[in-house]
């Protein structure tokens, strides 16, 4: 669901960078002031593997269409929403100028979107008071559910943002109306996807490490634990290997433009799994370092950016 430059007016793109700059400063600084330091090596080896994650478009059954992890609420769950808005901040921004994926002028926009709605209206706003009352450590059952259904709600809302800021910009020639009749529906299946990825991930980490769930938990893992080794393994696995098999058919947001503008039968003919690509295993672990590298210097810095006496 990255925008492209092409959808935006200078003035939008302008004012959503202005929003989630602002947003991310406010995180940031919260992060500073904090006493999380432990959060970083973490932040950095899910920084990986979320940025590997939206490499694999999986095509969506009956739609000619396919979805990726956004990763956002699943940043939230183990992370916090302010580290999580970083952490995303900082796969986007590599997206965008290593590998022109979404462009700097909409940067703002798809941090707003895939971003803000997922980690700070989602997490804290649907998410936590779902999850209250369900104890220390909830139960598979209640994780799933609930993991599913506010990922299917921060997708939605991301979806409704792309529609609003290109009807705002004025320079497309997208009719409105059929434009969100599209994005809304398609965004709901692909929605169903990711919240069934991130549900079964969210179950996996309550098996392998209920320490990173509990209510109020105090610390992470460290960088030399096996867990943060092994979503990093994992995430290079995603990126040098499993990218080869993404989907070629166009992402929810191509979809939804095709069949505005009547051209649809462009991408009919796509191929659903293309062969494998080199190019793409080298750019998945070549992105995927820079993330990790780029959150690592970020989160560092914020600690030693610390008053002392905080």
């Amino acid at each position: 669901m990255h925008m492209a430059d092409a959808l935006l007016s200078p003035a939008v793109g302008a004012t959503f960078w202005l929003a989630s700059g602002t947003v991310l400063a406010r995180c940031a600084h919260t992060l500073k002031t904090s006493d999380r330091d432990d959060l970083v090596p973490l932040m950095g080896v899910l920084g990986a593997f979320v940025f590997a994650a939206q490499m694999i478009n999986v095509t969506i059954p009956g739609t000619g269409s396919s979805g990726h992890l956004g990763g956002g609420l699943l940043l939230s769950i183990l992370l916090g929403p302010q580290a999580a808005f970083l952490v995303i901040a900082s796969v986007l921004t590599v997206q965008a100028l290593f590998f022109a994926d979404g462009g700097l002028l909409a940067l703002g926009a798809n941090l707003f979107n895939m971003g803000l709605m997922s980690c700070l209206v989602v997490y804290p706003l649907i998410y936590r008071p779902l999850m209250r009352g369900a104890g220390t450590l909830p139960s598979k059952r209640r994780i799933g559910w609930v993991a599913m259904l506010t990922s299917m709600i921060g997708l939605q809302l991301g979806a409704l943002g792309v529609v609003m800021q290109t009807y705002w910009s004025g320079i497309s020639s997208l009719p409105v109306g059929t434009f969100m009749w599209l994005m809304q529906p398609i965004h709901l299946a692909i929605g169903i996807g990711e919240g069934l990825a991130t549900a079964a991930l969210i179950v996996f980490v309550r098996q392998a490490r209920p320490d990173l769930l509990a209510a109020n938990a105090s610390a992470a893992p460290s960088a030399s634990s096996p867990f943060v080794l092994g979503v990093g393994g994992l995430a290079m696995l995603m990126a040098g290997v499993l990218s080869w098999f993404a989907s070629s058919k166009p992402d929810g947001l191509e979809w939804s433009i095709v069949h505005t503008t009547d051209v649809a039968a462009a991408v009919a003919e796509a191929p659903a799994w293309p062969a494998v690509d080199a190019d793409a295993s080298l750019a998945g672990v070549v992105g995927g370092t820079v993330t990790l590298a780029l959150v690592l210097v970020v989160g560092y810095w914020l600690r030693r950016r610390k008053s002392p006496l905080q």
